[in-house]
């Protein structure tokens, strides 16, 4: 059994962001084509739930996960 990667915490500057600018600030989307691709795909969690909305509205302390990478908007 593998262990789960760590979480990494991404500063925003304001809240809620959407999920799409989330996805490459936390370089979890190369860019904004790039995040709409594996939202549309069924690759985005958000707390453990898929997300197929892209301009779906996160707060501090949510973790999304892309491929088994994961990682949570922080102040």
């Amino acid at each position: 059994m593998s262990a789960r990667p760590p979480i990494l915490d991404v500063p925003i500057a304001t809240e809620p962001i959407r999920l799409g600018q989330f996805l490459k600030l936390a370089g979890l989307a190369e860019d904004g084509v790039h995040a709409r691709e594996l939202v549309e795909a069924g690759e985005v969690e958000v707390d453990g739930r898929p997300e197929t909305r892209r301009g779906a509205q996160l707060h501090r302390g949510q973790v999304v996960a892309v491929q088994g990478r994961r990682a949570r908007p922080v102040e």
